[in-house]
């Protein structure tokens, strides 16, 4: 099995702040939201992933809360962390043997994460049941996920946006050689849309209804060639208390993200003005990789083309690429060893 011997079990997991992803031989068996719903008199876990977000604002027990372990890319409660980690696992085979495995696991982190909070990853997976754990930084993960050679000479820029925060790295040589992460990224983005539909058009939604818009009609430019169709948004009007129903276009959203990637040009630029003149080089050549779920922002490739002025390529599957590298750099330990600390 390549690390570990038979008896085994190996499971690379993308613990994101929106979504986890967890692979086992080879193969994605568990993409769940990274929720958590549990009892506040017994603290007994309820629900967890897409069953947990269901309940999220909905039900009309005052007792069932539901909570999101991370926050920014980083662990913000330690106990539910554990019981989502724990739950993950579950949802896989890991453990159906006649023989009880030792638990091995890659994890990756943001590259920006501090030595408290990466500690507190490791603890929580310590804590679920995990024997071993070893970790990858995030935009390394997206790399290899994507396709790059991250083991080659040559410079690459990889910008990897999900829900807590931006990764943006300059790869080469299996090292990355300058990487700045801001926490802006697809929550800010959700609160973007929540403080604009309340200031602009006097109407409460919930995140859940900021995330449909972002989905449905989110963009980073104010002209598209194909722009999708408006989205009926439902919330509760701020004046009257009644429910209320409005349509947003993308133009309006695109003007509510502004601010915020505005944010994400401006690390990449400044990525880029702290990049060695021989990768600047590279990058000139093989131009930017896009990657994670804010990479599915309709004309955010657009836009940081047209600041930076270089070509922006959007990765395939973009909201699995670090899950993928992730999973690879598992299974070709031997190759990547010495990018997994």
């Amino acid at each position: 099995m390549g690390l570990f011997s038979f008896f085994n079990r190996e499971v690379a997991m993308d613990l994101g702040t929106a979504n986890s992803i967890v692979i086992y031989n080879d193969q994605v068996v568990v993409d769940e939201p990274s929720i958590v719903a549990y009892d506040r008199n017994n603290s007994k876990i309820v629900a967890v992933g897409k069953e947990a977000q269901r309940m999220d604002g909905r039900t009309d027990n005052k007792n069932i809360e539901t909570v999101r372990p991370l926050r920014g890319g980083v662990i913000a409660d330690f106990e539910m962390a554990q019981h989502l980690i724990r739950e993950l696992i579950g949802m896989t085979n890991v453990n159906r043997s006649f023989l009880p495995p030792s638990l091995r696991m890659v994890i990756c982190i943001p590259s920006g994460i501090t030595n408290v909070e990466e500690r507190a990853v490791r603890e929580s997976a310590e804590q679920a049941g995990a024997k071993e754990i070893r970790m990858i930084h995030e935009p390394m993960a997206a790399a290899i996920g994507i396709g790059i050679d991250v083991l080659q000479p040559e410079g690459h820029m990889v910008v990897d946006i999900g829900g807590g925060t931006a990764e943006i790295a300059v790869i080469s040589l299996g090292g990355i050689v300058c990487n700045n992460s801001i926490r802006v990224a697809g929550d800010v983005f959700n609160d973007n849309v929540v403080d604009y539909m309340k200031r602009q058009h006097n109407m409460i939604i919930g995140v859940r209804m900021a995330e449909k818009v972002k989905i449905a009609v989110g963009a980073a430019v104010s002209e598209l060639d194909n722009p999708p169709e408006d989205f009926r948004t439902l919330g509760r009007d701020l004046l009257t208390g009644l429910p209320k129903e409005i349509s947003v276009n993308y133009k309006e959203i695109a003007h509510a993200l502004d601010r915020s990637i505005a944010q994400i040009e401006q690390a990449v630029l400044d990525t880029l003005a702290a990049t060695p003149p021989e990768l600047a080089a590279d990058i000139y050549k093989t131009g930017i990789y896009l990657a994670g779920g804010g990479a599915l922002l309709r004309g955010l490739d657009q836009r940081i083309s047209s600041k930076t002025k270089l070509q922006v390529h959007i990765a395939d599957d973009p909201l699995r690429a670090v899950a993928r590298g992730t999973g690879i750099a598992l299974k070709n330990f031997n190759k990547f060893s010495f990018l997994i600390r």
